[in-house]
């Protein structure tokens, strides 16, 4: 809205005062519309201007109406595990923090307090990165199928902090080997192919015996593994393999030789899954526990799955 104020009154309504031009004597003009709240005076108000802005339009559309039918539409053009992601942000974050609100009267002021508030509830400013992205996205549609103004078009992101990963040194880093050599298992076997060649867990999960060939000693990583919400049915979560979130992601690696006897010793048929030991996959945080447990065997501190990626020459 412009050339107007917008105050609540003693009434305990909320008034918006604009500008409607001048009369035939040059004095100014000015209207009133009255609502509930702050949102509906100012959405009255627009209508009577015509338009926030000549070029954008005034809707009724709510932001929850809108993320869910951006939702919808984009669901089949994205992996399954990205659209669950995209789902839970949005109704974990985006609709009960602006969800009533109608699209046109979303302002600046409102996605800072937004960011402001998660920051100071705990928040990682990454993880409220993924989120205002995530927002941005959605308007960017707004814009293009409503001509709706897009009101996050220049919102500063919030400063990512680069998170210090815990790793091993090189003497824990040995400890573990020993115990995994005098301890042989399945889940060593995954722990191994994270420490020497730099698997990620869902892709540890996710491998079969027919992704690794002993003869030409490589190994190929085309898929991952996990758990995701549900969108239909009475389960809340979901365990699938999918493929790798980039095509960086897929690649052929050269097996170790320190490794060719360990995984000789397990070579199974080719459909069963490596860190199983059978053709159901074990699912990351089974893996992680796992792992864990092993630390705690091998007298080691608590550390990260994913520290296992950072081998110390």
């Amino acid at each position: 809205m412009s050339k107007g104020t917008i105050y609540k009154r003693k009434d305990g309504r909320w008034e918006a005062r604009i500008s409607m031009g001048k009369d035939e004597n040059g004095k100014c003009v000015f209207r009133s519309f009255y609502g509930k709240s702050r949102e509906e005076s100012e959405y009255k108000a627009m209508i009577a201007q015509g338009q926030a802005e000549e070029e954008y339009v005034v809707t009724e559309m709510t932001v929850r109406e809108l993320v869910t039918e951006w939702l919808h539409v984009t669901a089949s053009r994205i992996k399954e595990s990205t659209a669950a992601n995209y789902a839970m942000k949005a109704e974990k974050h985006l609709i009960p923090a602006f969800g009533e609100i109608k699209c046109c009267l979303l302002k600046a002021k409102d996605i800072y307090a937004f960011i402001e508030r998660k920051l100071k509830e705990g928040l990682s400013a990454r993880y409220l990165t993924d989120i205002i992205v995530l927002f941005k996205s959605i308007y960017r549609y707004a814009v293009r199928e409503y001509r709706i103004r897009n009101v996050l078009d220049g919102i500063i992101l919030p400063k990512k902090n680069k998170p210090e990963i815990a790793v091993m040194n090189k003497e824990q880093q040995l400890r573990l080997e020993e115990y995994l050599r005098e301890h042989p298992s399945f889940s060593g076997i995954g722990i191994n192919l994270s420490l020497y060649m730099g698997l990620r867990i869902g892709e540890v999960c996710s491998l079969q015996w027919k992704d690794i060939d002993l003869e030409k000693r490589i190994l190929t990583v085309s898929k991952t593994i996990q758990r995701v919400q549900c969108r239909t049915g009475s389960k809340h979560t979901k365990l699938i393999i999918t493929e790798p979130k980039s095509e960086s992601s897929k690649r052929v690696i050269p097996i170790p030789d320190c490794l060719l006897p360990m995984l000789r010793q397990f070579k199974d048929s080719i459909e069963v899954y490596v860190v199983s030991g059978k053709k159901k996959p074990v699912e990351p945080r089974t893996m992680q526990y796992r792992f864990a447990k092993i630390l705690h065997n091998a007298d080691l501190p608590s550390f990260h799955y994913h520290s296992l990626r950072h081998y110390v020459e």
